[in-house]
């Protein structure tokens, strides 16, 4: 078996909470197979032979999963410090039960009892998405726009709540019963986002968590949770939340889909005109000495099929002599080249 952390086996086995286990090995009192343990964090075997005060703590129990109709006066602690009627009390459990999430002194419905911690966060935590459904009668204008705002989000503390349903069960002339699906938990939220519209909370009854329905059990009763509904209640849903938002954002669209109709036609993007290219610099004049020509300069191009005869290179003028000028013929003679 894997070791667990002395203060949480201390929790299972119903000596305290965790904090107050805590503060117990602090103060060094509590050992563990006869040796004085005062360091947090220590793990343990779940089966060790542990002692508080120097008296034997029992071994590990069983986990239980109950469901309660709690009635309205009935605080969602395992101990008030007002002495106010719990729920923990009111089940009469001799094992350490503590409430899985809370319902207002005022509020009514169904509410989880356990001592598995581990399956309590994955019921209690938004992150796995089970849905809490309310049934709340109200007073004051129960308009239609005070639906939509429900619907559409109100600001609060933590961040906008948005319920995932709000339907009218029933409506009189000075105010009317919803029916009000949310994911999140936050405290007297549903009491907060009427308030916001104009409303006040006269009955708030919770009726479903999850897959889990209230149904008929009578207020104030309770009962163990079948192995399928523990399975089925400890398995995260599809439905994810976002920080700080009261409605799904993945595997969950809240949007309906758009109705069927001729499917859209492609758009078609205008052509781009294009920049006229700038005429090309003429090649600079080589400045310097000529240097020796290349083989087959000056011959003519070769021509190509389908176009024009290339112009012919113009002739190379002839080399100039230079001049020279003439000398006077000798006498009594003809003179070199001509006739006298």
């Amino acid at each position: 078996m894997t070791d667990t952390r002395l203060q949480k086996v201390l929790a299972e086995r119903g000596i305290a909470s965790r904090r107050a286990a805590e503060r117990l090995i602090a103060a060094g009192r509590v050992s563990v197979e006869g040796a004085v343990v005062t360091v947090l964090g220590t793990k343990v075997a779940p089966d060790a032979r542990i002692e508080v005060d120097a008296r034997p703590v029992a071994g590990r129990e069983g986990h239980r999963y109950l469901v309660l109709n709690k009635p309205a006066g009935i605080v969602s602690t395992a101990r008030d410090e007002r002495g106010r009627p719990n729920v923990v009390s009111l089940v009469g459990a001799r094992e350490r039960l503590y409430p899985v999430g809370r319902l207002d002194a005022e509020s009514e419905g169904l509410l989880l009892l356990t001592n598995d911690g581990a399956w309590a966060d994955l019921v209690a935590h938004p992150r796995n998405g089970h849905e809490r459904e309310y049934q709340v009668a109200v007073r004051g204008h129960l308009t239609s726009q005070a639906i939509a705002a429900l619907r559409a989000g109100v600001v609060l503390d933590e961040g906008t709540a948005r319920a995932l349903d709000v339907r009218l069960l029933s409506r009189a002339p000075e105010g009317g019963e919803l029916q009000i699906v949310l994911v999140t938990g936050w405290k007297r939220q549903v009491r907060r986002m009427c308030a916001a519209v104009g409303l006040r909370v006269t009955r708030l009854v919770r009726v479903r968590l999850g897959p889990l329905a209230l149904g008929t059990l009578a207020s104030g009763a309770w009962r163990e949770l079948t192995a399928r509904e523990v399975r089925t209640l400890g398995t995260p849903t599809a439905r994810r939340i976002a920080p700080g938002r009261g409605r799904p954002t993945r595997n969950a669209p809240m949007r309906p889909p758009p109705p069927a109709g001729p499917a859209p036609q492609p758009r078609v993007r205008a052509p781009v005109p294009r920049r006229p290219r700038a005429a090309e610099p003429a090649p600079r004049p080589r400045v310097g000495p000529a240097g020796p020509r290349r083989p087959g300069a000056g011959a003519p191009a070769a021509r190509r099929p389908g176009t024009t005869a290339p112009a012919a290179p113009r002739p190379r003028a002839a080399a100039r002599v230079p001049w020279r000028p003439r000398t006077a013929a000798p006498a009594g003679g003809r003179s070199r080249g001509g006739r006298a």
